[in-house]
């Protein structure tokens, strides 16, 4: 496995990605989308996991190379613009898109994409919008639908692994995303963990009083599925 630092100019902007590669020939490619703080060690490990079982991983960048949050009050800053702004998100996203399509090791006709929190909201956006990806996975996710969603069959497959008890995504929430997802026609599926909060794959999540806590079974068994799911899309 290999890893090396990508970059591409978007919206006045250079962004930064981080590669990683596999030893033999790539299954297919992933892009994958930070949380609120910026591209950082959680969604790099996830990346490298994945070329650890035979695919190209790109931890992406949404903000600009070298910005990250130090707080929940800058992570909310960074976020909030983008967040209120999904125009403007997914140029940014497809541009992330077009940077790890061009990289030699891609085939440009098998990518997914994952992401986390914010990310979750991001690959979701991307299957609303028609991006050309085959299938996403949201861990996690920030629920709602954009002003300008789509329109017509979604046709990126789509899962989201959600805990019930995340203050961020609450049942109402996971009840309108399943009807948005069968009304747009999409093969999705829809996993939600009992007593699991938000952030549940992140170990460094410790923050109960926010709605936030690392959770071993949630993360274990969604990355289990995430598995299937993403082989599946490339078999």
């Amino acid at each position: 496995m290999t890893s090396r630092l990508v970059e591409w100019n978007t919206d006045d902007q250079t962004f930064e990605g981080k590669l990683f590669t596999p030893s033999g020939p790539a299954k297919g490619a992933v892009l994958v989308c930070h949380a609120w703080g910026g591209r950082n060690a959680h969604e790099e490990n996830f990346a490298e996991r994945l070329a650890g079982r035979g695919y190209v991983a790109m931890a992406g960048d949404v903000y600009g190379r070298g910005v990250r949050g130090n707080s929940n009050e800058e992570n909310e800053k960074l976020m909030t613009p983008l967040v209120q702004d999904r125009e403007r998100l997914q140029t940014r996203l497809r541009a992330s898109l077009d940077a790890l399509a061009a990289q030699d090791e891609v085939d440009a006709g098998k990518i997914a994409a994952a992401g986390f929190c914010f990310g979750g909201l991001c690959v979701l956006d991307m299957a609303r919008t028609g991006a050309s990806v085959k299938g996403v996975a949201a861990f996690h996710a920030i629920l709602g639908k954009p002003e300008n969603p789509g329109s017509g069959k979604i046709e990126a497959e789509v899962i989201a692994f959600q805990g019930f008890d995340d203050p961020m995504a609450g049942p109402d929430e996971l009840l309108a995303f399943g009807h948005e997802m069968t009304e747009r026609r999409a093969r999705w599926q829809l996993y939600t963990f009992g007593g699991v909060a938000h952030a549940f794959t992140n170990e460094d999540a410790n923050a109960p009083e926010m709605g936030l806590k690392f959770d071993a079974f949630a993360r274990d068994r969604s990355y289990h599925v995430f598995d299937h799911f993403v082989d599946r899309l490339f078999a």
